[in-house]
């Protein structure tokens, strides 16, 4: 089965061709010939994540699936958020925006987080969405050269190290992303 990933983010596209397998071929919007700016401009993950879905569904008439990602920290009212991936400005860096994290959280004990992913899928028409959460906190400096994003900043619950220093097969297994995959995943394999 095809569909159409509405993303061009490499690390997402790589975190996701591994979670579906070989029996899902997943297309980038690169590869369909799509290199539009599609909006992101509501206030929810859900919001964000159907709005990107169905910009590419009624552009090129496709099964397709998109996701929105934030990073809610407890003590900051749950910012990030939507705002996850342009928090430090609108041309950021992953860089720049652990940077604004961490000096946000300078100081603050309550360092509670979760990270949470929204993938919505439009299928024959047809919306559905799937959450993947996962909790934890927020470190006090980097660790950790894999993933991307907060990765390097955030320790998933149970574990005493970042996203960031583990192998992406071991993320996947326990991240919001792998969760909410797992849950498409799972859905499609009921509709084939």
């Amino acid at each position: 089965m095809e569909l159409i990933f509405a993303s061009n983010n490499k690390h997402k596209l790589d975190e996701v061709k591994s979670a579906l397998g070989r029996e899902f071929n997943v297309v980038s919007l690169s590869e369909i010939g799509c290199f539009d700016e599609i909006p992101e401009d509501h206030d929810t993950l859900e919001e964000n994540a159907l709005q990107k879905a169905r910009y590419i569904c009624e552009k090129y008439g496709k099964d397709c699936f998109s996701d929105d990602t934030g990073l809610e920290i407890e003590a900051l009212g749950g910012r990030p958020g939507v705002y996850s991936a342009r928090y430090a400005g609108e041309h950021c860096s992953f860089e720049d925006n652990m940077q604004k994290v961490l000096s946000e959280m300078n100081g603050i004990s309550n360092r509670k987080a979760c990270f949470r992913t929204v993938i919505a899928l439009i299928l024959s028409g047809k919306e559905y969405l799937f959450e993947g959460k996962v909790d934890g906190k927020i470190l006090t400096e980097r660790h950790g050269e894999n993933g991307f994003g907060y990765d390097p900043i955030f320790q998933p619950d149970g574990y005493n190290f970042s996203f960031a220093e583990m192998a992406l097969e071991d993320k996947n297994n326990i991240s919001h992303r792998g969760r909410a995959v797992g849950k498409l995943v799972g859905f499609l394999k009921n509709e084939q």
